[in-house]
């Protein structure tokens, strides 16, 4: 059997909501990752997820049609989308006998060494039960950080050192980095790396592939494994988990 690994998986808002609008919480594909979430917690691993989308849902949920422009009507979004994800996520895992618990974090909360002291004993007590999953977002209503930029990529990142994971999976639209139109399965040179990077992100979420490469330079320097996974595809988490062909590994760095 694998060593029993503690993973961070990031579900970015682009992997959580429907192509068609961008803004509809996407019920199947919830119900995929919450079954491969049971999937690795079966296989004796440890899982903590980091949920994007709260926007978008609030969004759509407040019939605006696009996602604002101004911080304050973001943050109203997120207060008014941030129980629609929860909800979407206590569904799908309930279906495999799993329990959410739902942690709000900023990254002052990180930063402080006492906040961060606290949510790190949370984490800790959550995981000594099994089929309890700690489902973790930005608290955007009082913080501003991931509104602006990231897409929750940054905090997955610290997350993951905060709880010592040995993996940091992070699941996008992409399948991976690209160069040159083809999928590079390794990459140790971030340097390098980052010179294959355009500006796109998607409409609804706020993180384009080089504040993902921001995260990983983060997590893989505090010597955490991170992949970039594409989300629309069965069987990527799995994969990495295994050290198998899958997106875009980068090693840790120490």
């Amino acid at each position: 059997m694998p060593m029993k690994k503690r993973i961070v998986a990031k579900f970015g808002t682009g992997v959580l909501t429907t192509d068609a609008s961008g803004l509809q919480l996407d019920r199947a594909q919830f119900a995929r990752f919450a079954s491969e979430i049971a999937g690795l917690v079966s296989a004796g691993h440890e899982v903590i997820v980091i949920s994007s989308a709260a926007v978008a849902a609030g969004v759509a949920a407040l019939g605006l049609g696009t996602r604002p422009s101004s911080l304050t009507a973001k943050q109203a979004c997120a207060a008014v989308g941030q129980s629609q994800l929860m909800r979407a996520w206590e569904e799908a895992l309930t279906a495999h006998r799993l329990i959410v618990a739902q942690l709000l974090l900023t990254h002052g909360d990180i930063d402080s060494r006492q906040r961060r002291r606290n949510a790190e004993n949370t984490l800790r007590e959550l995981l000594k039960h099994r089929n309890v999953i700690p489902v973790i977002n930005e608290n955007d209503s009082v913080a501003v950080e991931e509104l602006g930029l990231g897409d929750n990529d940054r905090l997955g990142a610290e997350v993951a050192g905060l709880c010592r994971a040995d993996l940091y999976l992070i699941l996008t639209r992409s399948d991976g980095l690209q160069a040159d139109g083809r999928r590079l399965p390794t990459v140790t040179d971030l340097g390098r790396a980052r010179s294959h990077v355009t500006g796109e992100k998607g409409e609804h979420s706020t993180g384009g592939m080089a504040s993902k490469l921001d995260a990983v330079d983060f997590a893989t320097s505090t010597g955490i494994e991170t992949w970039i996974l594409d989300g629309r595809q069965a069987g990527q988490m799995d994969a990495a988990v295994g050290d198998r062909d899958a997106g875009t590994k980068f090693p840790a760095s120490k």
